[in-house]
């Protein structure tokens, strides 16, 4: 019995092709307002169905480390996507897998997406790590939300606390192009690689808040590196917080990165993603 959209999405069926699962039109990018064709399917999910088929396929145990994914076409809602892992090389310490994922619409099959995997276990040395000073968690209870008919639609399986208020549409124009925010993904998950992968992207792209009239984008490709595993006392009731930042616009591209931090204030994980322009 799965308790989330987010754990049925991440629910495969074994046949003789490989693992297949199906994205919702409620994980579509679009928004609210219109029909999720509007959109395409989220790139964070996607990440997330990635990072499980690898785990489920290959039997791996060991922890998330690092995880690329390259987004080759736009896959249809509805429609079984087929995800072929396979083990590059694996050992007592660290191993490294591929996925190619596919979809037949009729006659026709084509990749939507590669993804490549690093897992690996803890050992015991120095450990120095990353801190950041975070908002009060009581701006769980006081701060602004997601809300409005252009909100994508994949944000409604998340809740967000923004620090201040969505800077959108232009709210960043002249100044540093980033978005702070509280999230969670609804009924109070518990935090974990999944979770970290969906919320890593549950965001509009920063450069949106520098524009009073945004461009048009599609992620290329997006990267994530998961530095420990969340705990209740890390992510109380599934909350971390997470910075969005714009890193460089230009030439046809921009590239962006997002920082997710334990309610201690130590970092958990962090992507970089590189979109491409459009128009």
């Amino acid at each position: 019995m799965t308790d989330t959209p987010l754990d049925a999405a991440l629910t495969f069926d074994e046949t003789l092709a490989g693992l297949t699962g199906v994205v919702d039109g409620d994980f579509s990018n679009g928004p609210i307002a219109a029909p999720p064709e509007a959109g395409f399917p989220f790139g964070g999910l996607l990440a997330a169905m990635a990072a499980r088929a690898i785990q489920q396929g290959l039997g791996i145990e060991a922890p998330l480390r690092t995880l690329s994914v390259q987004y080759l076409a736009a896959a249809r809602f509805g429609e079984p996507l087929t995800f072929r892992p396979r083990l590059l090389r694996g050992g007592r310490g660290v191993s490294y897998a591929a996925l190619d994922v596919e979809q037949t619409t009729g006659p026709r099959t084509r990749a939507t997406h590669h993804a490549t995997a690093t897992f690996g276990g803890d050992v015991e040395t120095v450990h120095l790590a990353q801190h950041t000073v975070t908002p009060p968690l009581g701006l769980i209870d006081t701060g602004v939300e997601m809300s409005g008919p252009m909100s994508p639609r994949f944000s409604t399986h998340v809740d967000y606390r923004f620090d201040g208020a969505p800077r959108i549409l232009g709210g960043n124009s002249g100044r540093e192009v980033v978005e702070r925010v509280w999230m969670r993904m609804k009924g109070g998950r518990a935090l974990d690689e999944a979770g970290l992968c969906y919320l890593l992207d549950a965001l509009y792209p920063p450069a949106w808040t520098a524009f009073a009239a945004p461009p048009m984008m599609t992620t290329v490709d997006l990267r994530y590196d998961l530095l420990g595993a969340p705990t209740p006392e890390t992510a109380p009731d599934g909350w971390a917080f997470f910075e969005f930042r714009m890193l460089d616009l230009g030439h046809g591209w921009t590239v962006d990165e997002a920082t997710a931090w334990g309610a201690d204030g130590r970092a958990l994980a962090l992507s970089r993603q590189r979109r491409r322009l459009l128009g």
